[in-house]
């Protein structure tokens, strides 16, 4: 269960043979305010949404009240730390004691989790560990909220985990990617090499401030602006024609200028490409624990979230960052290639669904 500002979404894997299929899926609109930037305002509101989204999955009905539920990345602190080769029993200890070097918070307020990075190559002199650190309060109140919903969470997971489980092939890359989830009401960075997710961060520039922006240039409503968004995405043409009804309820045809678009627009891509070279600046110029053959340059980007579907965006970005771009693939760990099934769920739809389909990966590989 993948739990967003704006959205909730489902998936329930099982297996099929040798491979996996989609059991059950399902998405539901969370209205604004019930969750704000990752901190749940009303846990009973929630709970509802989640009670009756349930019960409104496409394929199988879930039986099963055991959950493993995405927390919100931009609450999530996590760090790559290097621990001297010491016995396993005593590890853990040892980096609950390290880790407060590195975690903006007081230990005593936060769960702490971490993992061990195996190196790409050679074998090495001491132990890197994955930490991941969230506020307790944030956690509690997710495990509250879905008490209140009847289920029962097995394993509480950072979205940057879960969409890399999801769209890495077999969870391993020889050379740095950059990630980008594309969000309703954000966008998310994550940089994984070798086993490992290595950096993280968000901004605010999301796919519904593109829809606003699109609103407030032509002077239309929010539906007609993400219809327009959704059929010409960056290819606009030099005018659009479209029907609109004025107050008469007559319909009128409307040429719109490109300029005009692109003079509400422009601003956010802007910002949007600024913020990916600052956080491809800040990788490659920071030392992090990494022992890979090549260098530290990011040899490709992988697009997410419903955003990504934007027609002309993997163009856009390779013109301005000059580094290769592709749409990620949801299936790659769960179908077998070439696929000899078409999922239930249509491919552009899946982009929104990366991080639930790594959840349920988590889930059907571990339990």
């Amino acid at each position: 269960m993948d739990i967003s500002d704006l959205s909730l979404k489902i998936a329930k894997l099982k297996r099929k043979g040798k491979f996996l299929t989609l059991a059950s899926f399902g998405e539901t609109k969370i209205p604004e305010n019930i969750i704000k930037e990752g901190e749940i305002k009303d846990e009973d509101a929630l709970a509802k949404i989640i009670k009756e989204a349930l019960l409104k999955v496409k394929g199988e009905k879930i039986k099963t009240k055991n959950v493993i539920v995405s927390l919100p990345e931009e609450k999530a602190f996590l760090q790559i730390i290097q621990m001297p080769k010491i016995p396993l029993e005593d590890l853990k200890s040892a980096v609950i004691y390290e880790a407060e070097n590195y975690i903006p918070f007081s230990i005593e307020e936060v769960y702490l989790d971490s993992q061990i990075i195996n190196p790409l190559k050679n074998h090495l002199d001491h132990y890197d560990v994955l930490i991941a650190a969230m506020p307790k309060k944030i956690v509690d109140s997710y495990l509250s909220c879905l008490q209140k919903a009847d289920l029962t969470p097995l394993v509480f997971e950072v979205e940057s985990l879960s969409i890399c489980r999801s769209l890495i092939k077999n969870g391993v890359s020889p050379f740095p990617v950059l990630l980008i989830d594309f969000g309703e009401s954000r966008t998310s960075f994550v940089i994984f090499s070798g086993y490992s997710v290595r950096f993280t961060s968000f901004i605010s520039v999301s796919s519904k401030m593109i829809t606003q922006a699109i609103a407030q240039a032509l002077n239309i409503n929010f539906e007609k602006a993400e219809e327009l968004k959704i059929k010409y995405g960056l290819n606009i043409p030099e005018k659009i024609i479209f029907k609109k009804i004025d107050k008469n309820s007559h319909f009128e045809r409307e040429i719109i200028n490109k300029e005009k678009v692109f003079e509400n627009v422009f601003p956010l891509f802007k910002d949007l490409i600024d913020q990916i070279k600052n956080c491809l600046n800040y990788y490659q110029t920071h030392s992090f624990h990494e022992h890979l053959a090549s260098e530290r340059k990011i040899g490709k980007i992988i697009l997410s979230g419903g955003g990504a579907n934007l027609k002309g965006l993997p163009e856009f970005l390779f013109q301005k960052l000059k580094v290769p771009v592709e749409l990620g693939n949801p299936w790659v760990n769960i179908l077998p290639e070439p696929l000899n099934e078409i999922p239930p769920l249509p491919y552009k739809e899946s982009l929104k669904y990366a991080t639930v389909l790594g959840l349920a990966l988590l889930g059907v590989n571990n339990h």
